[in-house]
C-alpha cells in the first residue's frame, strides 16, 4: 500500500503515543525526503504539550495538537517564522485561565506562528451588564487539545498529512468540531491547511474563525511591508486611524507603542483565490498566505511593534469575520450559521520566501491580482466594518 498511517492519539481507543521518530528507514519512495518526530515537552508551563515536528527536507514546522493544532514555529533555510512572545511557550492549556474576569487570559498562552481564534467566538472580550464575562478574548479553540491525531504518508506522491480532531462542545451549549489536516511534500516551502468545522448538534449552530498568523524578526523589521491586493482598507479604531497613511509599513521597536489594527476587503481572482504577503525591508525574506475569499472573506492586519521584550510582532489574519466583539459581528452578518450536522471547509496555505527572487515573484503575483482595481482607503473606522 502506498499510504502508511500512524495513529498518534485516539481517546476513544485509549491510545496515546508519547514519542515517535520516522525517517529514511520508514519513509521511502517519493516520501524519502521527509522525517517526523513526535514528542512530549517537559518542564515549566510547557509541561505535557505534545509537539509533532515535520521536516520535508527543505521546510520544517512544529505542530501543537495540545493547542488546537496550531503551528508553533517554522523554518526555511535561515529564515525562521514565528515570534518571541513574553509567554515563553508553547503553554499548556491547563495554565491558561480564559475565564479570568478581564477576559484577557488568552494572552497568557499566545505564542504561536499560527493559532486559530474561535470557534464559538473571537475578537475582544464581551461582558454582560453585570460585568460577567460572556465571551473571552479570541475564544477557546487554541487552548483545546485534540482528542484524535493521525499521520499519513503517501510513498507515491510524497504527500504527508497530519490530521487532528478538536471538539469545542458541552451540554446545553454549542457543539462544534474542528478537523484540521496539515499537508506538505518533500521540498515544498510551506504547508497547506484544510480545516473542517462541523456542527455536531442536531440544532442550528454558529461559528467564528480567524487565523492569527504571527511574525517577528527577522521577517519583521523597520521598513517591512504588507503587500496585498486591495479593494478597501479601514482602521479598526481611532488609534489605528492615526497610522492609516502608513498602514502597510512597519516601524522599528518603539517603547510604549499601542497596537494598530486594520480591516480589509481583498481583491481576488475570478475563482476567489487571493494572496497576502509580509516581506522584510530588504525584500529578501517573506511569508505569504494564500486562501479563498469565498471561504475567508475578511482580512485583518495587527501591528504591535513595541520593544522586543514586550513582543515585537505583527499578525496577518484571514477570517470568516473581523475581530470585533461577537455581538457586533453577529449584528453585521459575519457569524457563520450552520444547520444541524452541517460542515464548512476552509483552506489556507502558508509559504515561506527565503530569497529576493521568491519574494519578488510573490509580489508580482499579487500585483496581477490587484490589476486596475483602485483601493478605497478609509480614514476613520465606520460601520458596518468596525464599531469604532
Amino acid at each position: 500500500m502506498p499510504i502508511k498511517t500512524w495513529t498518534l492519539l485516539d481517546l476513544a481507543k485509549d491510545l496515546a503515543v508519547d514519542s515517535l521518530s520516522l525517517g529514511s528507514a520508514e519513509l521511502t519512495g517519493a516520501a524519502a525526503g521527509l522525517s517526523v518526530r513526535k514528542r512530549r515537552l517537559q518542564g515549566g508551563r510547557r509541561d505535557g504539550v505534545d509537539v509533532v515536528e515535520i521536516d520535508n527536507g527543505t521546510f520544517q514546522v512544529s505542530v501543537l495538537p495540545t493547542r488546537g493544532m496550531g503551528l508553533w514555529k517554522a523554518r526555511l533555510g535561515d529564515l525562521e517564522l514565528g515570534w518571541n512572545s513574553p509567554a515563553l511557550g508553547p503553554v499548556h492549556p491547563q495554565f491558561v485561565n480564559l475565564w479570568e474576569p478581564s477576559g484577557l487570559g488568552w494572552l497568557a498562552g499566545f505564542d504561536e506562528l499560527l493559532c486559530r481564534c474561535g470557534l464559538e467566538s473571537n475578537g475582544g472580550p464581551v461582558h454582560d451588564q453585570q460585568g460577567k464575562l460572556v465571551y473571552p478574548l479570541h475564544g477557546k479553540i487554541a487552548n483545546s487539545p485534540a482528542h484524535q491525531v493521525t499521520l499519513s504518508i503517501d510513498s507515491e506522491s510524497g504527500e504527508l498529512a497530519l490530521t487532528g480532531v478538536v471538539d469545542e462542545a458541552r451540554l446545553y451549549h454549542p457543539k462544534l468540531r474542528l478537523t484540521s489536516t496539515i499537508r506538505t511534500r518533500p521540498g515544498e516551502p510551506g504547508v497547506r491547511l484544510t480545516d473542517e468545522v462541523q456542527n455536531l448538534s442536531a440544532e442550528p449552530g454558529e461559528f467564528e474563525l480567524l487565523y492569527h498568523v504571527n511574525f517577528g524578526p527577522p521577517l519583521l523589521d523597520a521598513g517591512a511591508k504588507v503587500v496585498a491586493p486591495l479593494k478597501a482598507v479601514m482602521p479598526m479604531t481611532p488609534r489605528a486611524a492615526e497610522g492609516i497613511k502608513a498602514w502597510d509599513t512597519y516601524d522599528a521597536e518603539t517603547a510604549g507603542y499601542t497596537e494598530q489594527v486594520y480591516l480589509f476587503e481583498l481583491a481576488a481572482a475570478s475563482d476567489g483565490a487571493t494572496t497576502a504577503l509580509l516581506r522584510n525591508a530588504h525584500g529578501n525574506y517573506g511569508a505569504s498566505l494564500s486562501f479563498n475569499v469565498r471561504e475567508l472573506p475578511c482580512f485583518t492586519v495587527w501591528k504591535s511593534t513595541q520593544m522586543a521584550g514586550d513582543g515585537y510582532v505583527t499578525g496577518l489574519e484571514p477570517g470568516v469575520n473581523f475581530p470585533n466583539q461577537r455581538p457586533f459581528e453577529a449584528e453585521n452578518g459575519r457569524v457563520v450559521k450552520l444547520k444541524g450536522g452541517e460542515r464548512r471547509t476552509i483552506n489556507l496555505a502558508l509559504t515561506a520566501h527565503s530569497d529576493a527572487a521568491s519574494v519578488a515573484a510573490a509580489e508580482a503575483a499579487i500585483a496581477k491580482l490587484q490589476g486596475s482595481t483602485r483601493p478605497k482607503i478609509h480614514a476613520q473606522p465606520a460601520r458596518p466594518w468596525s464599531a469604532g
